[in-house]
């Protein structure tokens, strides 16, 4: 290897994935920390950063991304690797052997199974921005909770714009318009934002997460709880996130939320068990239950999906109801999002090589919580489970 380490930081090819891995700031800090930064050109151009900025700081642009990911050490990406059809070859076909690559992988999500094995069979050193735990240790490298925020505001909105009625309470000369009602399944970081957003739109909001300390939150920010009666040793593990729950707990949850669907105009669903396949709690049976124009929006796609009918990467309407399975919401709002990520993935580099570049610090919790394959075997826990 060479006694300078190389950063490549490609464009994102997802489709309408504009944010970006590294900003002019961030590449000042790798170039401080003693890695030299190779940036495929255009890279920025999603979030307003020309080939010119990282020159300026001190990159070095490629303008061809195989070329760049050939001679690089160590790849920081935003999503997961797709096939690019530009190249004609997947994105993990291009990555050098043995080299590292730091992303969201999802690595649970069964679409991504796959390309997980592909990077094990490559040698490839991968860690996932979404297994991060919640320690306070971690917190400026949590780009969950960073890109989550994003995606429970980001989320509101583009079910406003989907929704073909008034969300607030609309008083005129021909009479009031009722205000629409939301249920928000999940009060995560994503969930307390969708709230935030929704109360701030007019919108009368219900909660439904299986955490009660969850739910505390969630109502301080005026959202009415919908009360699921499990034992809390059943629904909360370390950190504070949700467990995953037996069939015959999951099934009770579903009545429950069966109850209420037929009443609400717009679900967003983030219900998520960290670093495993998210629960589907909402069938195509109860979606047909739903007011014609309501919309579902699937926050939890990218780990598969509360909604069993949700297509991933998709907007559809089935039973005249719209259903969103865009996977990288943070991407329509890039620019701030490409803020937060490439400080997150900053401090989790910064992290992983604390002693120095080339020095890999296997041994550390925040590392191995991430650490998804390693010397060609996935150690995932939540991938190997998934995938059994």
């Amino acid at each position: 290897m060479r006694s300078t380490m190389q950063i490549g930081i490609p464009k994102e090819i997802l489709p309408e994935e504009k944010r970006v891995a590294a900003t002019p700031e961030t590449v000042k800090k790798y170039l401080a920390l003693g890695f030299s930064v190779a940036v495929e050109a255009g890279a920025g151009a999603g979030v307003q950063i020309t080939d010119d900025d990282y020159r300026n700081v001190g990159a070095t642009i490629f303008p061809d991304v195989e070329e760049m990911l050939a001679a690089t050490d160590v790849v920081l990406k935003v999503k997961q690797p797709i096939f690019n059809t530009t190249k004609n070859k997947h994105e993990v076909d291009m990555l050098r052997e043995k080299s590292l690559l730091v992303t969201f992988l999802h690595p649970a999500a069964p679409d991504n199974h796959d390309m997980i094995k592909s990077l094990q069979k490559r040698n490839i050193t991968s860690l996932t921005m979404d297994g991060i735990p919640r320690i306070s240790r971690a917190q400026r490298m949590d780009a969950l909770s960073s890109m989550s925020a994003v995606t429970g505001y980001k989320a509101v909105i583009m079910a406003a714009n989907t929704f073909p009625k008034f969300i607030p309470m609309i008083g005129t000369a021909i009479g009031t318009v009722k205000p629409a009602n939301f249920l928000v399944i999940g009060a995560g970081v994503v969930g307390l934002q969708a709230i935030a957003t929704a109360k701030r739109l007019g919108g009368v909001v219900k909660i439904l997460d299986i955490r009660k300390n969850a739910t505390v939150e969630a109502e301080s920010l005026g959202g009415k709880t919908i009360a699921f009666d499990i034992p809390q040793d059943l629904a909360t593990g370390n950190g504070g996130y949700a467990m995953a729950l037996s069939d015959e707990w999951l099934d009770r949850e579903r009545q429950l939320i069966a109850g209420h669907l037929r009443d609400m105009d717009v679900v967003i669903l983030s219900a998520l068990v960290p670093g495993e396949i998210a629960p589907v709690l909402i069938t195509g049976e109860m979606v047909a239950t739903m007011k014609p124009g309501s919309v579902i929006i699937d926050v939890s796609v990218d780990q598969g999906g509360n909604c069993d009918i949700t297509e991933p990467g998709l907007f559809v309407e089935k039973n005249g109801v719209h259903i969103c399975g865009i996977q990288n919401i943070p991407g329509r709002m890039a620019v701030h999002a490409s803020w937060l990520y490439a400080n997150n993935l900053y401090y989790f580099l910064e992290n992983l090589f604390k002693n120095g570049p080339g020095e890999l610090d296997l041994e550390d919790e925040i590392v191995k919580s991430s650490l998804v394959t390693y010397q060609a075997r996935i150690v995932h826990e939540g991938t190997l489970k998934a995938m059994r």
